[in-house]
């Protein structure tokens, strides 16, 4: 089946680059992109349009760092450092998904408010729950999110969130036998090393290595947790290390955070093939610090964003991009190196996101569609004629839900 988009066609097909066509023609055929036409090709003259007039059309966002059972404590205990803040908030809140219940109604509303904010795409936290971790996959594919979900594995350090290393395999292993969805697939997920006994990391390891299961977890976030890395593992001299020892950092795996991940650190990553997930927001808002995102990327780092729910006070991607904006702003005038500008931030909420699932950069013909419509009419009149550079600029940063007309994800209209 043929479908036709017509509009203000926007993307970033590579880092840094910005293409812009007024309007433009988005050809898809069986939901996957044929082609990117200023006129529209004779072959396809007798299909029909989706005309969005003067509307922007640009890719969808992918959020690669969030905790789906934090989403009740959004914007709380924001004055506290990490470690604090686990305890006083997140494991309490966590531990609420026993209730499958509430993990319904909750998880609900999470798929749903993904999508009304552009996010198609995700690698997400659940919690220590292997029933409320299904209804979390579940909602998702129902609501038309794509990407990975993992069951968290945490034995020691949690709290009353914590799990015996018995339970947490025998649950890891149940909730992998029941994971028969189209579009959201199942990832390991050691919290954090601190959280995980060394049997369980051994554990997941091999889990990996026999299944071919993709990882993710946080590491260096900030100078307390790095100094309890190394109390619990002396024999490794650097954090990255305690994952690799397991057979945890492997191509693909991602890693949240990245804060205070040295030159040598950064190295491991690049030549391993594991992903950064920069969280601007959180680590702001638990005054951990600022990623090098631009030396990353300078030295072969993967490189994409994460809104790092709850840590993280904002959902939507479009505003993850604007801080990671702001914040690469501060630490260029800390610094002196350049900050990231509104295309290429706009490119690591997006294509960076993409490529991690073997999508497009940007609307690559091939690639399933992954785009939102957005509908500048909400926003304040201007003064004179923008072009669509500024037009992006500026949707890029007042975007929201209701400005949001249209949403789809691999190829179907999902809003």
């Amino acid at each position: 089946m043929v479908t036709i988009l017509r509009g203000n066609i926007i993307h970033t097909p590579a880092f840094g680059k910005l293409e812009t066509l007024a309007g433009g023609y988005l050809v898809l055929e069986d939901g996957v992109i044929a082609g990117v036409y200023p006129r529209l090709p004779e072959g396809y003259a007798a299909c029909p349009v989706e005309d969005w007039g003067e509307k922007l059309i640009l890719p969808s966002f992918a959020d690669l760092h969030l905790h789906a059972p934090q989403y009740p404590m959004l914007g709380m205990g924001m004055d506290l450092p990490l470690l604090d803040w686990l305890n006083a908030y997140t494991f309490k809140t966590e531990e609420r998904f026993a209730d499958t219940d509430y993990a319904r109604r909750v998880y609900r509303r999470l798929a749903e408010e993904l999508v009304a904010g552009g996010t198609t795409r995700v690698a997400m936290f659940s919690s220590r729950h292997t029933d409320a971790t299904l209804i979390l996959m579940e909602e998702l594919e129902r609501a038309g999110v794509t990407g990975y979900v993992g069951k968290v594995n945490m034995d020691r350090n949690s709290g009353v969130a914590q799990e015996t290393t018995e339970e947490s395999i025998a649950e890891t292993l149940r909730w992998l036998e029941s994971c028969h969805f189209d579009h959201i697939k199942p990832m390991l997920t050691p919290r954090f090393t601190p959280s995980c006994t060394d049997e369980l990391m051994a554990q997941l390891g091999r889990l990996a290595a026999e299944r071919d299961l993709p990882v993710q977890s946080h590491l260096s976030e900030n100078t307390g947790e790095i100094a309890w890395v190394k109390e619990l593992h002396p024999d490794c001299g650097q954090y990255w290390e305690t994952y690799r020892k397991y057979g945890l950092w492997k191509p693909g795996t991602l890693m949240a955070h990245c804060v205070y991940s040295d030159e040598r650190e950064r190295a491991a990553m690049a030549e391993a093939g594991v992903w950064a997930v920069h969280c601007a927001a959180s680590n702001v808002n638990i005054c951990s610090g600022t990623a090098p995102v631009r030396r990353m990327l300078e030295e072969g780092v993967p490189v994409a964003l994460g809104s790092d729910i709850a840590g993280g006070d904002q959902l939507a991607m479009s505003q993850v991009v604007v801080t990671s904006i702001r914040a690469s702003k501060v630490k260029a005038m800390e610094t002196g190196e350049p900050f990231l500008t509104v295309p290429e931030a706009f490119y690591l909420g997006t294509a960076a996101g993409s490529r991690y699932f073997g999508g497009g950069e940007g609307f690559a013909p091939g690639h399933a569609l992954h785009a939102i419509v957005v509908d500048e009419g909400v926003f304040p009149e201007s003064t004179r004629e923008l072009t669509l550079a500024e037009r992006f600029e500026r949707a890029v940063y007042l975007m929201d839900e209701y400005s949001i007309a249209a949403v789809y994800s691999e190829g179907r209209r999902v809003k």
